[in-house]
This record gives C-alpha cells, sequence and structure tokens, in this order.
C-alpha cells in the first residue's frame, strides 16, 4: 500500500526542521557532499561543507547547481566577490576534518588550516583547494536564482573550469570513485512520517554499483 502526503503528517508537526522542508526528511533523497573553499576580502581561506547539489553538463560544458546556499553566509559572500570557488570532495577518511569546518568558521580564521586540512592553489581560478580531498572542481559563478521569493536560501549555477582528480580513484578497476573510498553522500533524516518521535539523525553514505545498466 503507498501512502500520500501533501501536508505535514501529524507525528512531525513539532520536528525542528532547521529551515529545511519537511518533505526532505520524508523523501530523505542523498546528496553527495564536498567541501566548496574560496577566498575572503583579506586573502583567508574559507571552507564550507555543502550538499543538496546536482552535477550535468552538455555541449557548453559542466555545470554545478548548488540549490541550497545561504545568503547570510560566507560561501554565498565570499563567491558573490570572487565569482569563483573550489567543489573538493572527500573520502570518509578525513570527513570528521571536513565537518570541523562548520565550527571553525570565523571571519579571520584559515577555515581549511584550523580544520585540519592543507590549503594549495587552484589552476584555474583564483581559489584554494582542499590537498586531501580526492576530487577538486575547479568552477566559476554563472547565475543565481533565489528558491521562493524573499528566500534567504538560493539556487546556483556554477560552470566546471578545471577538474583535480587523484590518480587512484580514475581507475575504476583499482580504487575507483565509489564504495568505502569514494563520494560521500548526505542522507537527510530518514523519517518514518507515521511515527516520528524525534529520534531521526543524518547519516552518511557511500554509493556501491549494483550492475550495468545495459543497452537502451
Amino acid at each position: 500500500m503507498k501512502k500520500e502526503y501533501s501536508s505535514v503528517p501529524p507525528s512531525m508537526e513539532n520536528m525542528e526542521t532547521y529551515g529545511f522542508s519537511w518533505m526532505d526528511f520524508v523523501t530523505a533523497i542523498p546528496s553527495p557532499l564536498f567541501v566548496v573553499t574560496t577566498y575572503k576580502p583579506d586573502g583567508t581561506p574559507n571552507a564550507c561543507l555543502q550538499s543538496w547539489a546536482t552535477f550535468t553538463g552538455n555541449k557548453d560544458g559542466f555545470f554545478a547547481i548548488l540549490s541550497a546556499v545561504y545568503k547570510q553566509g560566507h560561501l554565498y559572500q565570499t563567491l558573490k566577490d570572487t565569482g569563483v570557488c573550489v567543489l573538493n570532495f572527500p573520502s570518509q577518511d578525513i570527513y570528521d576534518r571536513c565537518v570541523a569546518t562548520i565550527r571553525n568558521n570565523q571571519w579571520e580564521a584559515d577555515e581549511i588550516a584550523a580544520s585540519g586540512l592543507t590549503a594549495e592553489p587552484a589552476t584555474t581560478v583564483n581559489a584554494p583547494r582542499i590537498q586531501e580531498c580526492f576530487l577538486a572542481l575547479e568552477c566559476e559563478y554563472v547565475w543565481e536564482k533565489d528558491l521562493a521569493e524573499g528566500s534567504d536560501h538560493t539556487l546556483l549555477c556554477l560552470k566546471v573550469r578545471n577538474i583535480c582528480m587523484d590518480e587512484a580513484h580514475t581507475d575504476e578497476q583499482t580504487q575507483g570513485r565509489y564504495g568505502e573510498q569514494g563520494y560521500l553522500y548526505n542522507v537527510h533524516y530518514p523519517v518514518n512520517p507515521e511515527t516520528y518521535a524525534g529520534k531521526a539523525r543524518d547519516s552518511i553514505a557511500v554509493l556501491q554499483k549494483l550492475r550495468d545498466m545495459g543497452e537502451y
């Protein structure tokens, strides 16, 4: 039997959603985790752990769509100031250090070094990369649109100008991009809308390939 939800289920009426929609928690659709890095006005590295994004490309290039960027945060302010950033993808062995960027977010702080990570210059944009991350996408700002009129979060489109990847991750027969040492995913509060009792927590997950898709 299938259930339908177009309004907040009774069990979730008093749930703290931290600014997200209640539907985020009912669907719990995973999204890749990455750290967005920029330079602050004084040249100090800024780092923001981010999710809620998708990636797509066509003949015009390869693009990252960040769907929930807080307009009062350091990420938005520095990206609008410089027009460029780097998306850094960690594996699980450095996840805790990436989470530490949330706490080390003072304007005067080097948020990469303070979190136990190493900054290195990007190749094509004026933004720092995180050396320990296995994949870095160097990006430039293209456009933005508020999620809704008057929203304090915006949707951002970035164009990828350069890819930097650890050699071991480029070969799917050795380490590759998936599994225990590959991409991390944010699983956002998987709530049972019928029985929620205030005990849900975010999780991190890895992706395991199931099978080839076969012929179209």
